[in-house]
């Protein structure tokens, strides 16, 4: 708790640092700068006009129990089409990391619209040797994790959608998953017996095929102000697509933002993923944590079939402070459960979760902020650093 606590706030006391001095530099001053310290200023002053793309990179020091201490490399590609700001601004962003454990991962994720907003692709691309905390399936599992899951890990998720009326998109559903070189390791030697160890455990690789709808408004997808995005999303596991399981599965996002004055936002998602047909991987049931949705939880902390979570955000962007108008903040909650049965919900023990986040505007014209999050829940606390918001 105290080194996610230290590591949170050392980078929040970076950011501050280099506002104050970047931002009272001279041109002679800059002149004398080496490349790195160009790169920054013009980051921090970001004088690219609005319409041209830009990429930026910028190193990250995370925090995770599994691992430990991550360290990582974050590059983003923002840009409109044809250079057109009419268009929507799409966005690729990726995190590449190592920990002194030897585990390692990459993570691509991109929404890019075409001219016109014609065409949109939506995906990420995951990969990862890292190890995977198992507390069992359910809600009634264990605080500490049962087991530790070593295994590569391999997922690329894709939609590809054509826009048929105003905001209105249909197009294909595509979800690769690999999971091999399984290994589940108890707490000690003699733990392992007692684990009753899931379905897909020696490792599965499946693929997935379906049609989604997607009803979106938004014209900045790391960071919109006044949008409703609504997608649903049917994908057929089946061993015709080569895969080693067989079942459905069915995922409803909705998200609405709305404008609160001059600078404020309020947004708010309802989402739910539901598995049937047939007996799913372990590691493809719906699961709750990770940066984006029930933050604070460890990702797959609790995992089941189905599903159905919702969260609330306010977000002040930017704050009204005299000496920058850069600095962001939000305040934000979130409930939700696992469960095989919708007998099975009961709303007086739904999860939740809560926190605040710093933000700070990376690209003041095309209104993208470094996020800075952290998350208290049940089990303890989460920080998280990452490009554009939660949602």
């Amino acid at each position: 708790m105290l080194r996610k606590t230290y590591l949170f706030l050392l980078t929040l006391s970076l950011m501050l640092v280099s506002i104050t001095v970047f931002g009272q530099e001279t041109k002679d001053e800059k002149s004398k700068k080496g490349f790195i310290t160009r790169y920054i200023n013009n980051i921090l002053n970001d004088t690219v006009s609005k319409e041209k793309s830009q990429f930026f990179v910028f190193p990250t020091v995370g925090y995770r129990p599994e691992t430990g201490v991550e360290f990582g490399v974050t590059p983003l590609y923002i840009y409109y089409a044809n250079e057109d700001v009419n268009n929507r601004l799409s966005e690729m962003k990726a995190y590449s990391f190592f920990t002194l454990n030897g585990q390692y991962g990459l993570r691509i994720g991109h929404a890019l619209y075409s001219d016109k907003d014609k065409w949109f692709f939506l995906g990420d691309i995951d990969f990862e040797q890292f190890p995977l905390k198992y507390y069992g399936i359910g809600n009634d599992v264990p605080k500490e994790n049962i087991a530790l899951v070593d295994a590569t890990q391999i997922r690329i998720k894709e939609r590809v959608l054509r826009r048929v009326l105003e905001d209105f998109y249909i197009g294909l559903e595509t979800d690769f998953r690999s999971l091999t070189n399984v290994s589940f390791e108890g707490k000690n030697d003699n733990e392992l017996e007692d684990i009753q160890i899931p379905f897909g455990a020696e490792g599965t690789t499946n693929f997935g095929l379906g049609v989604g709808l997607v009803y979106d408004q938004r014209h900045n997808v790391l960071n919109e102000r006044d949008a409703f995005f609504s997608e649903f999303a049917y994908l057929n596991y089946n061993p015709f697509w080569d895969s080693d399981v067989e079942y459905q599965l069915i995922s409803i996002d909705n998200r609405v933002f709305k404008k609160i004055g001059e600078r404020d936002v309020l947004a708010a998602q309802l989402f739910g993923e539901f598995n049937f047909g047939g007996d799913v991987p372990f590691n493809q049931l719906s699961y709750m944590g990770g940066e984006s949705l029930m933050r604070g939880y460890f990702k797959g902390r609790f995992r089941d079939r189905n599903q159905v979570a919702a969260q609330v955000e306010y977000r002040f962007l930017p704050l009204k402070l005299g000496f920058t108008d850069r600095l962001g903040a939000t305040i934000f909650t979130g409930v939700g459960e696992v469960f095989d049965e919708w007998d099975e919900v009961e709303f007086n023990s739904l999860k939740w979760s809560a926190g605040a986040g710093a933000r700070f505007l990376i690209f003041q014209k095309k209104d993208v902020y470094l996020r800075f999050d952290y998350a208290f829940t049940r089990d303890g606390s989460n920080f998280y650093i990452s490009i554009g918001e939660a949602f």
